[in-house]
Order: C-alpha cells, then structure tokens, then sequence
C-alpha cells in the first residue's frame, strides 16, 4: 500500500496532542500503564516527560514533533504492517517515523515484553 501526498500532509498536520490521548486509551484498555507508553515513546524520541507535555501543551505538528525529536538508531528495526502499510515500505520520512510511533504502542496494547518492543539489541 503507497501512501498518497495527501495522506503525507494529513499526517504533518496532525497535532500530536490530539493522537496521544487515543494512544494512552488503547494501551490502558489492555491493561498497560501510561508509564509504560512514556518509556516506549522517549525510546523512541527522546523525550521525557517535562518535554513530552511540554510538546502536548504546545499541540506541536507531528512534523514538529519528530523535527525536535531525537531518533533511536534502532528505529529501523520496526518493521511490519500497521494501519494497512508496511512500515518497511514507506518512502515518505515523516509518514514512517509516525508509524514506527503507531507500532510501538500497538505492540505496547497487544502485551509484547518491553524489551521487545524496545529492539535494544
């Protein structure tokens, strides 16, 4: 599946303080806490908790969020299919960073080991 322009700018667009609430819905409906869902995204980002809710409070773009962030250098080894794509195939960087973030919490949701989810070798 190949992700459309259009799709790609919907995605920039989107504030990352209207998607965390759904985010910390999901993975609390499974039993997992919103610590747990911090520690998945500051793997993946960078950021703590002070700088999290800072970017929340400040309702940054997903383009601004993973601008600012701090990409783990094994981000590459999330792989597989999340909402229809295959991570592995997206060429758009924005678009695949923000489906890495889907990833992990879907995995985080579906009670993966966090050293798993985490991919530090």
């Amino acid at each position: 599946m190949k992700t459309t322009s259009e799709h790609n700018k919907r995605i920039a667009e989107m504030t990352f303080a209207a998607v965390y609430p759904h985010y910390v819905t999901k993975v609390e409906r499974k039993g997992r806490t919103k610590e747990e869902l911090h520690q998945v995204i500051e793997w993946l980002t960078g950021f703590n908790e002070n700088k999290l809710q800072k970017l929340i409070d400040e309702k940054v773009t997903f383009e601004t969020f993973f601008e600012k962030a701090n990409l783990n250098p094994n981000a590459g080894l999330i792989k597989g299919v999340i909402c229809g794509y295959r991570i592995e195939e997206i060429e758009n960087v924005l678009t695949k960073q923000v489906r890495y973030l889907d990833k992990l919490v879907d995995e985080l949701a579906k009670g993966r080991k966090m050293e798993n989810i985490l991919r530090d070798e």
